[in-house]
């Protein structure tokens, strides 16, 4: 209930809402002071087959401007039982097997994304981005004799390429269990041939930085040496070392933990990173003439720098 100025009453008076009817009534004389009110509260209603059932939903999935039919297509679902007697007659059955046939590869491929996505802990837009990328490659060319899961991870490490959120292709690898690194490397330059001229506009170059911070949130290192990594990196950008941004990035992170007092390993590196030991140290090695100049000077002084092992 709530006060509503009663002109019979000439005050604010408690009124009560009859939803039955949408009359609003005053609580002191009876007087109805609204009729036919829209009731703009939620309509929840329950859809279960069960009376008992708690099934609160009144409305289906978004519109998906992917899917032919947009996602709105109609699904007669069978008995709940299991009984036979009200099975769905056969023509029935069967018009609704082709009127969904040309979505339901669709349906599985986005939601071999969404699983992969939620594995490799991805937001939303990247997923949406990954099914843009495979509608667009399966209209321009079929992708019928190629490994699916390969295609599929290719397409969501292009996305994330796309939306400044690198991942390595090793990550990628890790999320799904039907292809390799190579068949997975393969599929991305499938896509980036056909897709040249819409992808490689979009895709930026790779920096160290763009993998510092996950990596080092995988560390567990403090906020002060995540600082000192990033500092590092950025001014390691204008040497010129023939590394990869993830390696060089693995290093610098070796770098500023052995100027801490939690000092890590290079295998405790390469886990968390997912690089190789060898190419930690062989990044290490290129970048240690350069670290006086490239170590922050509130993180860590000259001499320390200095009595780093080469």
């Amino acid at each position: 209930m709530s006060d509503i100025f009663c002109r019979d009453c000439n005050m604010l008076t408690e009124v009560v809402f009859d939803h039955s009817a949408g009359d609003t009534i005053c609580s002191e004389c009876g007087l109805v002071l609204e009729s036919r009110s829209v009731d703009e509260t939620s309509e929840w209603r329950s859809f279960a087959d069960e009376s008992n059932g708690n099934d609160p939903n009144r409305v289906g999935g978004p519109v998906n401007p992917l899917l032919a039919d947009g996602g709105l297509s109609t699904v007669i679902a069978g008995p709940s039982n299991g009984s036979s007697s009200n099975a769905l007659p056969s023509s029935v059955g069967r018009w609704q097997s082709r009127a969904s046939k040309p979505d339901r590869h669709l349906l599985n491929i986005f939601s071999a994304i969404a699983i992969m996505a939620d594995r490799l802990g991805l937001v939303t837009t990247i997923k949406d981005r990954a099914n843009e990328i495979y509608k667009k490659v399966e209209d321009q060319r079929p992708l019928r004799g190629r490994n699916q899961d390969a295609v599929v991870a290719a397409c969501l490490y292009i996305a994330c390429r796309q939306e400044n959120k690198p991942r390595t292709v090793k990550e990628i690898c890790s999320a799904v269990s039907g292809a390799s690194k190579k068949e997975i490397g393969r599929a991305k330059e499938f896509i980036w041939k056909h897709l040249e001229v819409e992808i490689g506009q979009e895709i930026g170059t790779i920096h160290a930085g763009d993998y510092l911070r996950r990596f080092c949130s995988n560390l567990g290192m403090k906020n002060l040496e995540v600082k000192a990594a990033q500092e590092t990196v950025q001014k390691s950008e204008d040497l010129v070392i023939r590394r990869s941004p993830i390696s060089v990035a693995a290093a610098v992170i070796y770098i500023i933990t052995q100027l801490s007092d939690d000092k890590r390993t290079f295998k405790d590196i390469s886990l968390a990173t997912r690089v190789a030991e060898g190419t930690i140290k062989n990044s290490y090695k290129d970048l240690f003439p350069h670290l006086p100049r490239l170590i922050p000077n509130w993180f860590a002084k000259e001499e320390d720098v200095k009595n780093l092992c080469n």
